[in-house]
């Protein structure tokens, strides 16, 4: 069974099998309707009233605060006739000689919205000047769409699933999706960015349907990103998602490392266990923590949307990320001090490297921060 998903004819006998399980119903009215684009919004509740954005995620004085591109587009062969777009968020640490960390969002309009839930470009301005994660790009990517469609949010706040290509793209356990990412959207922002090759350097997040598409990334191309984040990840009969314990469970380990939240109140369906979405939600990582992977999740009282998940982004990104290099030597300055902002003119006068700090970079033990950073992003000056 291990070998079952090394082959297409492997995973297709696998997937068959446990999609023909009978599909969900669709959601009851009285259920929460945030990701659930098009249905009558439920009455409110209090599930959600408890989960508030904290001061990581808003702006704070005395921080560099990071700009944000132009939006950029790019054709898919993927899914022929269609279009991304996507914006960078660049930190103000950016240096453009250093390759730097990703962090890709899906559903990018609604990540960045501010205010709003998630508010991701201040959780990484905030959190990289107090080092407690590594400088990294930030790429806000929204779903395919055809010319002729408009850009989400729809006019109700709907994130695409009504006018985009978003429910092809985000809810069927596949790798198409993850080609639009590896083939499509990397190499393009690597042709106006310095960013780093190693894959443990590379992270995905959504919510929702763009949690499951995150996630899908990651499980298809283990080799190109590593690190996921998954809100009220939609791992249900949408599109056949609740395989993925199955998957998981038949494979090999794979080295990814993933946070996942839900909540109690997500989108239940008592008697139907393949549309419950904290269901699948626990059964995916019950199989992941079988399986020996790196998994930490929180289970809340939420809803369907990302009240909880926005709240706690910034621990998400503080433990998704805890293995930047880090230096213990109390003298050492640089360590000692929050990231300045990018200066060219300084970047411009630094000295050329000493025969000590590469024979550092080589052997893997570094005695300083700069160098240990500078090493373990790629420094040119660091090669031997």
């Amino acid at each position: 069974m291990k070998n079952l998903l090394t082959c297409p004819l492997g995973f297709l006998l696998l997937s068959a099998a446990v999609l023909a399980q009978p599909a969900a119903s669709p959601p009851p009215a009285d259920q929460p309707a945030a990701g659930r684009r098009g249905r009558a919004a439920a009455p409110p509740n209090r599930n959600d009233a408890f989960y508030k954005t904290g001061p990581d995620s808003l702006p704070m004085d005395g921080v560099p605060k990071g700009k944000f591109s132009e939006a950029k587009v790019i054709p898919s062969s993927v899914f022929p006739g269609t279009q991304h777009t996507y914006w960078v968020y660049v930190p103000a640490q950016y240096d453009p000689a250093i390759p730097t960390a990703v962090m890709i969002f899906n559903d990018g309009q609604a990540m960045k919205k501010s205010p709003g839930d998630v508010m991701a470009q201040n959780v990484l301005d905030n959190l990289i000047y107090r080092r407690e994660i590594p400088v990294m790009l930030g790429v806000f990517i929204n779903p395919g769409r055809r010319p002729d469609q408009p850009e989400p949010p729809e006019p109700d706040g709907g994130w695409g699933d009504r006018t985009t290509n978003r429910p092809d793209e985000y809810n069927t356990p596949n790798d198409k999706y993850g080609r639009v990412v590896v083939e499509e959207l990397m190499p393009a922002l690597k042709k106006e960015y310095n960013i780093s090759p190693d894959p443990a350097l590379h992270g995905i997040m959504g919510a929702s349907s763009g949690g499951c598409a995150a996630f899908a990334v990651a499980w298809f191309f283990p080799n190109d990103f590593q690190k996921v984040i998954t809100m009220v990840g939609s791992f249900t009969s949408i599109r056949g998602e609740y395989i993925y314990p199955e998957l998981v469970a038949a494979s090999d380990r794979k080295p990814i490392r993933i946070f996942m939240q839900d909540g109690r109140n997500d989108n239940r369906r008592p008697g139907n266990p393949n549309g419950d979405w904290f269901y699948q939600n626990v059964r995916l990582m019950q199989a992941l923590t079988k399986q020996g992977y790196e998994v930490n999740y929180a289970w809340g009282m939420n809803n369907h949307g990302q009240k909880m998940g926005g709240a706690i982004f910034p621990e998400m990104m503080r433990w998704l990320w805890r293995d930047q290099p880090v230096s213990t030597d109390p003298n050492d300055t640089v360590e000692r001090s929050f990231r300045p902002a990018y200066n060219p003119d300084a970047a411009a006068k630094k000295p050329a490297a000493t025969s000590l700090e590469v024979l550092e970079c080589s052997s893997g033990f570094s005695r300083t921060h700069s160098v240990a950073a500078a090493c373990s992003a790629g420094d040119e000056r660091l090669r031997s």
